[in-house]
């Protein structure tokens, strides 16, 4: 999980924060989750950058993944991070009645044993990593060692995969290309590309480095949701814009 960030209508720096009208111009960040093994995009959160939208996106990956404890989460260190994974799927406690004077302990939650989380911490010098540690926040090391050697893309706790994709998608949008005229004028607008640029990319775009070669030797092209096994073939646009989310019998 990362956030991507973009600006709609001007710059932070230039907005009034007396001004409802500056209210959702300035910073905006898309909080993304990927699934590193297919490169698919779980879930994207478009806002700015709080604790309230990193939750939204954690319980909303919980909710696409049917509530399955992940193999592996990393992310930065960004503090809410470990809050908001706590609260999507830690075990609640209820503390017993002491039956003293006061106010009873708030039930509170604890993160199961097979839940497994670590952070990548990058240490910058004049705007360049100059080393990169980690961090496990929940589990054990040696939990998640066995986690990266069942892993088949990667033995290393890193975001380096959704960094990728963060690159992908500022060619794809660009609404999120840096310095240039391109960026959003509207906050609705813009959140309606994010959405359809992310999502999109799941079915309709091709990955080099997911492709496999058939019996013949040749090279087939798959989109992330094939080798997720959500679909059987790479979808052009108009297919994936015209197929209704919800499909009824």
């Amino acid at each position: 999980m990362d956030e991507k960030w973009a600006f709609v209508g001007k710059k932070q720096k230039r907005c009034d924060e007396d001004d409802p009208a500056d209210e959702r111009w300035g910073d905006c960040w898309d909080h993304v989750a990927l699934d590193a093994v297919h490169r698919l995009v779980l879930s994207v959160v478009p806002g700015k950058r709080t604790a309230q939208n990193v939750e939204k996106l954690v319980q909303d990956v919980k909710h696409r993944t049917e509530g399955r404890l992940l193999s592996l989460i990393t992310t930065d260190e960004y503090p809410p991070y470990k809050q908001a994974i706590l609260n999507a799927y830690g075990d609640e406690v209820i503390p017993p009645r002491t039956h003293k004077p006061g106010r009873p302990q708030a039930p509170y939650k604890v993160p199961p044993q097979d839940l497994r989380y670590a952070t990548v911490h990058k240490t910058r010098y004049k705007g360049r990593v100059t080393k990169i540690d980690y961090r496990v926040v929940f589990g054990d090391p040696l939990g998640v060692e066995q986690a990266l050697a069942r892993s088949p893309v990667s033995n290393k706790i890193n975001t380096a995969f959704i960094e990728r994709q963060n690159g992908t998608d500022r060619h794809r949008n660009s609404r999120k290309v840096r310095k240039t005229y391109r960026f959003s004028k509207d906050p609705d607008i813009h959140d309606a590309m994010t959405y359809f640029s992310l999502y999109s990319y799941n079915f309709c775009w091709p990955v080099r480095t997911l492709r496999k070669q058939d019996m013949q030797g040749n090279w087939q092209s798959q989109t992330p949701a094939m080798v997720a096994g959500l679909t059987d073939h790479i979808w052009p646009l108009v297919e994936w814009i015209t197929t209704p989310t919800v499909q009824r019998e």
